[in-house]
Order: C-alpha cells, then sequence, then structure tokens
C-alpha cells in the first residue's frame, strides 16, 4: 500500500478505476518471477550422487498436508518417478492411515513406524531403503499439531539434521502447507516453521471454494518464499502449478450471487 501511494502520488493520480491495475502489478511484483515459482514443480533440480531428492512437508494439522502429499506423490509417478513417502507424524494414528490411503491411490510405497514412535528414526530408515531401492522422489510427512507448541518446532529441527546428515544436501525442498482460508495466523505459522526448517515453497490449499488465499502475498512478502503449487479439489489429479498472473486475476473476479 505504501508503494501504490507513492505511485498514486508521482502520477497524479485523481480516477480511482485506475487502481486496480497499480494494485495487480505491485501483487505480481511481490509474488515474484515464474519461472522461480515453478523451479521445483518442473523437478528441474539435477539429481546429485546423493539420491534421492528430498521433500520435507510441514503445516498445522487441517490444511490439507496429507492430501497434498498424496498429489504430489501422484505427480510425479505420473511422470516416471519413482516414490517413497515417510510418514514422519507418528502420533496421529489416523494421520498415517490416512496418509497410507492416499499413497495407494497414487501407486507408491510408504514408510512408516509404530504409533508414537520417533518420527525421526522413521525418517531415517526411509531415507535408507530410497537409497537402496534408487528412488527419484523421497517425500517426508512431518507432525502438524499446534505451532505455538515448542517440542514440535524442536522435533522437526531434528527431523532437518537428520535428513541433512544422512543425505548431504537433503532436504532439498520444504514445503509449506497454507490453508486458504487462513487469515494473519498463516503468517506467525510461516515464521515459526521457517525457523525450525528454512521453508523453500509454498502449496495453498482449498481454493475450490470461495477461498481466495491472498495471505500468500503477504507470507511472500515477509520470507521470500514463493508460491509453487495450489490445490483446487479432493481428487488426486487437483495439484496445479502456482500461477502468479492467473491468481492475481482471480483476487478481482467478483463473486456471483447464489
Amino acid at each position: 500500500m505504501d508503494r501504490i501511494r507513492e505511485i498514486v502520488q508521482e502520477r497524479g493520480m485523481e480516477d480511482p478505476s485506475e487502481l486496480g491495475a497499480i494494485l495487480k502489478s505491485e501483487m505480481l511484483n511481490i509474488l515474484g518471477d515464474e519461472a522461480e515459482n515453478q523451479r521445483m514443480c518442473q523437478f528441474e533440480a539435477e539429481r546429485s550422487e546423493h539420491s534421492p531428492f528430498a521433500i520435507m512437508v510441514l503445516g498445522v494439522n487441517g490444511v490439507g498436508k496429507t492430501t497434498t502429499i498424496g498429489k504430489l506423490a501422484a505427480r510425479y509417478k505420473r511422470e516416471g518417478k519413482r516414490v517413497l513417502v515417510a510418514a514422519g507424524d507418528t502420533f496421529r494414528a489416523a494421520g498415517v492411515d490416512q496418509l497410507d490411503i492416499w499413497c495407494n491411490r497414487a501407486g507408491v510405497e510408504l514408510i512408516k513406524g509404530n504409533q508414537g514412535s520417533d518420527p525421526a528414526a522413521v525418517v531415517f530408515d526411509a531415507i535408507h531403503a530410497a537409497q537402496a531401492r534408487e528412488v527419484d522422489v523421497l517425500i517426508v510427512d512431518t507432525a502438524g499439531r499446534l505451532h505455538t507448541k515448542k517440542p514440535l518446532m524442536e522435533e522437526l529441527a531434528k527431523i532437518g539434521r537428520v535428513m541433512k546428515r544422512e543425505l548431504p544436501g537433503s532436504p532439498h525442498e520444504v514445503l509449506l502447507v497454507v490453508d486458504a482460508t487462513t487469515g494473519q495466523n498463516a503468517i506467525i505459522q510461516a515464521k515459526m516453521f521457517n525457523e525450525a526448517v528454512p521453508i523453500t515453497g509454498i502449496a495453498l490449499t482449498k481454493l475450490d471454494g470461495t477461498a481466495k488465499g491472498g495471505i500468500v502475498i503477504a507470507i511472500r512478502d515477509e520470507l521470500g518464499v514463493p508460491v509453487k503449487f495450489i490445490g483446487i479439489g479432493q481428487e488426486i489429479d487437483d495439484l496445479r502449478d502456482f500461477s502468479a498472473k492467473d491468481f492475481v486475476e482471480a483476487l478481482f473476479v467478483e463473486e456471483q450471487p447464489a
């Protein structure tokens, strides 16, 4: 808004109808370069000698983390990649069961431990299983209890350390799943997760209803983290590459009354 006020003053603008184009332009500037947003989506990261390509997925409970992992696994499987998923959220039996269902749908294998077991130990086993089986992509699920609980952040940091130790250079991507209906609290979530494990991308879920998801503009502005995916439904192929241009245009579409 500060930048928009500057532009209005610089140009001596008096017609409010001209503000829409300026708003869109400034939002696009914040959301960043399209090529950067899609770098991981297109799987262009060079595979190092330390295969596989490891993706760590973060997010509080209820944001659609499990479904996003399932959709992501299915996407890479369709591209011909060998995929393995690690059930790093060992405290929610229902969460592991749900992840198992999504992995079956995607046709990929799931590595899991006993309920309540050390999540880092499950990830350790998954990394070595992925290396032994010459897997291309390893997707690591993590716990999503309330982000205000310090032990959760310590646990995530521990998983990050184990990944880095057992698979140098990993996690190659740290994806934060954000519910599009979340307001300012999403910024707090992003900051706290980012302190535990530096985030490299955002997956914005639940854009299939009236949700707008404009909060990602604030997250992008504050943390510099690009949006990489959007979830638009509950089907396994309802995961799309993020398009900043399409997203900004959608923010300005007036919803028609039912």
